[in-house]
């Protein structure tokens, strides 16, 4: 009898954690409205936008639900997500994460103390490296839901890691990893790191 409860326990568990697969040829049409923020390939020109590009579904879809079930405020984004099924999530997921992302450069005044944030982060304070979980080269863990940082906006990076840090972005889950990293960065530490982020390749 047990080995039936915990069966049907896992099986409900695995089933509950599954989400639909991407289909990116449907993904594309499906993403035309978001080209207008985010470019027609995911790679936007605006700072403040951030690129898509070369994304992990997994960390795309938490995000866009995030969104759209009001755990994550993104103004800009109000009201677009609404009429999407979970299918829909996951094709404009799969479109952007097929895509090829663009790589912008570093302030070379800043490069250094960037560099030596990603890479060996704060030990004395108790921050981890960012390599950790967004990977030497900046790509991410896509299995693991961790987004791929190198390329991006710095302007975007560093809104995010403010907004971390003063607790006006929480959807980093229960052990809040990025609220407690954030809370340990300066505002020249973000505009570093996140300079180093934007020339990441």
């Amino acid at each position: 009898m047990n080995k039936v409860i915990v069966s049907l326990l896992l099986t409900l568990g695995i089933t509950g954690m599954a989400h639909a697969a991407g289909d990116a040829k449907a993904g594309q049409a499906k993403a035309a409205v978001c080209g207008a923020c985010h470019g027609p390939d995911g790679n936007s020109a605006a700072p403040n936008f951030p690129k898509l590009a070369g994304q992990g579904e997994r960390y795309l879809i938490k995000q866009m639900k995030d969104i759209k079930a009001g755990n994550r405020t993104v103004l800009e984004m109000t009201g677009l997500l609404n009429n999407l099924s979970d299918q829909d999530l996951a094709d404009i997921a799969a479109y952007f994460a097929s895509q090829k992302g663009s790589v912008g450069a570093a302030d070379p005044k800043v490069v250094a103390r960037g560099e030596a944030l990603f890479r060996g982060g704060k030990l004395e304070q108790g921050m981890p490296a960012c390599t950790g979980c967004h990977a030497p080269d900046g790509s991410g863990n896509a299995a693991a839901g961790f987004p791929h940082l190198g390329g991006q906006h710095a302007q975007y990076v560093a809104k995010q890691l403010t907004d971390f840090r003063e607790g006006n972005r929480t959807n980093d889950g229960d052990s809040m990893i990025m609220r407690g990293i954030a809370a340990k960065l300066s505002n020249k530490d973000i505009e570093a790191v996140s300079s180093y982020i934007q020339g990441l390749h």
